[in-house]
């Protein structure tokens, strides 16, 4: 029923941006929690960064801190993730994720109900 489409990836270089959202349908958010994740090939899923719907608290993983940005427009049932000085390392299937009647977001993965189909980040000069 609720269902989180990411769009917004791509390549960019080095030190370039990109803003990825996340539509989330079937749900009107409220306390609740959005979530990103990453996973480059060969490497398990990451923690990137987390909003809480209600409190607007933000939470990012040690590795992006500084350069990424979640944020949340409440009207469009939409969040984002601002990446901003991009790294290679940053290279990877980011993924959006929904953890319902929460306020404050865990980092395993196993807490979140839903999950979007992923979209393509790849930094490379």
């Amino acid at each position: 029923q609720v269902q989180l489409v990411e769009s917004g990836g791509g390549l960019v270089q080095p030190g370039g941006s990109l803003r990825l959202s996340c539509v989330v349908s079937g749900r009107t958010f409220t306390r609740d929690v959005m979530a990103w994740f990453r996973q480059a090939p060969g490497k398990e899923q990451e923690f990137v960064a987390a909003i809480s719907w209600r409190l607007s608290s933000t939470y990012y993983g040690d590795s992006v801190k500084g350069r990424f940005t979640i944020s949340r427009d409440s009207a469009k049932n939409t969040g984002y993730l601002q990446m901003n000085s991009l790294k290679p390392e940053d290279t990877a299937v980011y993924y959006c994720a929904a953890e319902i009647g929460s306020y404050y977001p865990p980092k395993n993965t196993d807490e979140y109900d839903y999950w979007g189909q992923g979209t393509q980040v790849t930094v490379s000069s």
